[in-house]
């Protein structure tokens, strides 16, 4: 182990921020935007500009072509005593650590901005949450739907002056009799519905699947039969000890990186450090998480596209029960882990530390010859390539367009991934590769997860090395973090990390209390769900089904 005064500030503190090093040219910005700019606004970590609300489109359009921002990664809503805002944070999937935010401030009386759509087909399912729970009204909008909350809802619950106590009444006058004779229509098509409990949807979810034949010509997911105002729930919420238990419950599939997206947006507003030796056991953690939403991934997939269930749904629950059992001996619980703490985790390696190391290391080893099961069982098997090779393809620009990360942009080619291109945590000291495939299908999608795998089996190798020979007394797992925590008033900041499912964000803003004035959650499931019928257009239902499947979508994460 090296003297830690001869360390660089990188090496202690691997949370350093890069984006000041590398980030995007404020000033050439301005001169970009200047027509079009009517103020500054103060955020962390990106330049943020003022826009007119009917500029939305032109700024977007001049971001987009002109500076190569080509990721609208997400649009936040949210109420002020004066004012709404709606907020854009644009950034570049070659060059993450270029961001910048788009302020679009709008008056209480009439809170109507004009739709990024056109622009960003993402902004669709946004502005449409936005609507539905903050108020806002996108002009433009081709499909301005409530999307979490039935039709019939009263009023916006992340608004100022919802009334939580109003009963509510749902209608359901749309599921009447569709054989009354004002309802019979002329067509050849058909609506076949798709859910909400069927066993292909990965929770509860509804697809309205307009049919031609066998043909899939249109897909309407309705999603919200799970959402839980989850965050609602976190502003009210301390920062301290109520909201990363929370964020267990969104992804539960592969949850610690939902606790290092919470952790790590309030140590940035907070300035809180961590420990080295502490980021390192988060890593390891971390990529012990991922393998577990991969495995499920694996085995719930081959569920879906041939019932496989005697061989490889059971050899995925096998490893990942593997995977379970060493997490669970180092955070103590089985599936709702809350390892992290602000300024580190919980505690240590369980004792008898060897014992533990040894376990992980017996894993590992077995891992390479588990990996040749699964590609002799499924990337050799003639049905699973006749159901998934050149099925669901999602071209690049498209996966793009719509926002798409984590496995499901890698798969189409877009070589994108936060642990390298936004580093955190100890990812950019270990020896470990970005997995992509151009094969941009149902087939690619699934091998790019288990070639995943064997990346994290590589980072938990290198991170029990160190862990291993780690002086004894230099085994902080906690900086000194006050107990009541309240950041300075009026920061914002919108941070993220790289979930099993993608990019994984949060926009916080905080008001000199102890809890977020607001906390926006950008869900990867949510956009990877909204690319669904571009992929499943001109497909058969079989396909739309692996298609599906092969989103590896929660429905706690796209609801929250």
């Amino acid at each position: 182990m090296s003297d830690p005064s001869q360390r660089t500030r990188a090496e202690i503190d691997p949370e350093y921020d890069h984006r000041r090093e590398d980030g995007v040219d404020e000033s050439e910005l301005e001169s970009l935007l200047a027509g079009y700019t009517v103020g500054r606004d103060d955020h962390e970590n990106a330049p943020a500009f003022v826009i007119r609300p009917d500029d939305v489109q032109t700024v977007l359009t001049i971001l987009r072509d002109e500076a190569g921002f080509d990721h609208l990664s997400c649009i936040t809503g949210q109420e002020y005593e004066d004012r709404y805002e709606s907020l854009l944070h644009v950034t570049k999937y070659d060059r993450r650590t270029h961001e910048v935010t788009l302020v679009v401030q709008l008056p209480t009386d009439a809170p109507v901005s004009q739709t990024a759509e056109p622009v960003f087909r993402t902004a669709d399912w946004h502005e449409r949450e936005i609507f539905d729970l903050v108020g806002i009204e996108y002009e433009g909008h081709p499909d301005p739907r409530r999307i979490l909350l039935p039709d019939s809802w009263q009023g916006h619950p992340l608004s100022r002056e919802y009334d939580q106590t109003k009963p509510q009444v749902v209608k359901y006058a749309e599921h009447a009799n569709p054989l009354q004779s004002d309802h019979r229509t002329e067509t050849d098509t058909m609506v076949l519905n798709i859910g909400p409990h069927h066993p292909a949807t990965h929770g509860v979810l509804h697809l309205k699947a307009t049919l031609d034949g066998e043909t899939v010509v249109d897909v309407d997911p309705d999603v919200g039969y799970l959402h839980r105002c989850e965050e609602q729930m976190c502003e009210q919420g301390t920062y301290r000890y109520q909201i990363i238990p929370y964020s267990n419950r969104w992804d539960y599939t592969a949850n610690l990186p939902n606790e290092w997206a919470v952790a790590r947006v309030i140590e940035d507003v907070a300035a809180i450090e961590v420990p080295t030796y502490a980021q390192i056991l988060r890593t390891m953690a971390t990529e012990f998480g991922r393998m577990l939403g991969h495995f499920l991934a694996l085995g719930t997939f081959a569920l879906d596209v041939y019932g496989e269930f005697t061989a490889i749904f059971q050899y995925a629950f096998r490893d990942r029960e593997v995977v379970q059992d060493i997490l669970e001996d180092l955070t103590g619980q089985r599936m709702m882990f809350y390892f992290f703490r602000l300024g580190g985790v919980a505690w240590g390696l369980p004792e008898p530390r060897d014992e533990f190391i040894d376990k992980c290391r017996a894993f590992l080893d077995e891992l390479p010859a588990k990996m040749d099961e699964y590609h002799a069982l499924i990337s050799g098997n003639e049905i699973f390539q006749i159901r998934t090779v050149n099925t669901g393809v999602l071209e690049p620009d498209v996966a793009k367009d719509y926002g798409c990360t984590g496995p499901v942009a890698r798969a189409s080619g877009i070589d994108y991934d936060l642990r390298r291109d936004d580093p955190y945590g100890y990812y950019e000291h270990l020896d470990w590769d970005v997995v992509t495939a151009d094969g941009c299908d149902n087939h690619a999608r699934v091998l790019v997860r288990m070639r995943e795998v064997e990346e994290s089996a590589k980072i938990v190798q290198q991170c029990l090395d160190l862990i291993e020979d780690w002086p004894e007394d230099e085994r902080t797992v906690q900086s000194n973090v006050p107990r009541t925590l309240k950041p300075d008033p009026d920061i914002e900041t919108y941070r993220a990390v790289e979930s099993a499912k993608g990019e994984l964000g949060i926009y916080l803003r905080t008001d000199g209390s102890n809890k977020p004035a607001r906390f926006k959650i950008r869900s990867p499931c949510f956009h990877n769900l909204s690319a669904l019928p571009e992929m499943s257009e001109g497909e058969y239902v079989p396909d739309l089904i692996a298609s599906l499947g092969s989103l590896d979508i929660v429905l706690g994460s796209v609801d929250r």
